[in-house]
């Protein structure tokens, strides 16, 4: 593996890890997060995936010297295809993947960034970390999804000021909104964020599936009630049949710690 990559992919007992090295993203950057990605969505043997930036940043969105280069020579057409060419498939590749995906956050966490953090399932953050939008302070609206995770995650009217006024976020704040699940001491991010995602590598690989998929489903709306009852009784259906719930269920009866192999 290159130590020189922008951003790398790795696997090992279980556990996937997207690495992100730079924190702005310039076409390379962008180009190497989504190879890293798509190879975590398409990995048959990851049960879990940690995503982590640098102590510096996880993310802080576009690179705008190099966006500014693009302007310059394009006069500003097609300098924003960048967003159908890269960001959005990034996402999408985020999406994709089905199993628990934890998010490493050393430091700041903007724009782009915090729309590719709000993709993942659990975020951890060190104390200094800092959340915010910054698009509108440049004249733009928000993309990776960014509007519609803070909807989901906030409400409308604390979406509506992180978008119109740029606010930004302590972690400890961002904590109590719900943006993000842990904030520890900040020598203490990337191990505590590896600590959870090995855990959830080493779990029922089914069931953390498919708890994702309720979730989502139940997130996106627009979704009747007996509709989503009906989905969950076809989950636990199929969730009934796998080795891990058969022998948790024996190992609960007979009072010892479940060992789950993710079939």
């Amino acid at each position: 593996m290159s130590e020189d990559k922008a951003a790398q992919f790795e696997e090992a007992d279980g556990l996937a890890t997207i690495r992100l090295n730079h924190p702005a993203l310039t076409v390379r950057v962008k180009e190497e997060l989504l190879e890293a990605v798509n190879r975590a969505a398409e990995s048959t043997t990851a049960r879990a995936v940690l995503f982590l930036g640098s102590d510096k940043a996880f993310c802080v969105g576009q690179d705008l010297a190099e966006h500014a280069k693009s302007l310059e020579e394009t006069s500003g057409a097609g300098a924003l295809d960048t967003v159908r060419e890269h960001y959005n498939p990034i996402v999408q590749g985020l999406e994709r993947i089905q199993v628990p995906v934890v998010v490493g956050i050393g430091g700041a966490c903007v724009g782009a960034g915090l729309g590719f953090a709000l993709a993942a399932d659990v975020r951890v953050a060190a104390r200094r970390a800092k959340f915010g939008t910054a698009f509108t302070g440049i004249g733009l609206a928000s993309d990776s999804g960014l509007a519609m995770r803070l909807v989901n995650s906030l409400g409308q009217a604390r979406a509506m000021e992180l978008m119109l006024l740029g606010t930004m976020l302590g972690a400890e704040r961002a904590l109590e909104l719900g943006l993000i699940t842990e904030v520890v001491d900040d020598r203490d991010w990337r191990t505590r964020a590896r600590e959870i995602a090995l855990r959830l590598a080493s779990g029922p690989t089914a069931a953390y599936v498919a708890a994702k998929r309720e979730v989502r489903a139940a997130a996106e709306g627009g979704r009747e009630m007996a509709e989503l009852l009906e989905e969950e009784a076809d989950l636990q259906n199929q969730l009934g049949a796998t080795a891990d719930h058969v022998g948790a269920v024996k190992a609960f009866l007979e009072k010892r710690k479940p060992t789950f192999t993710g079939r």
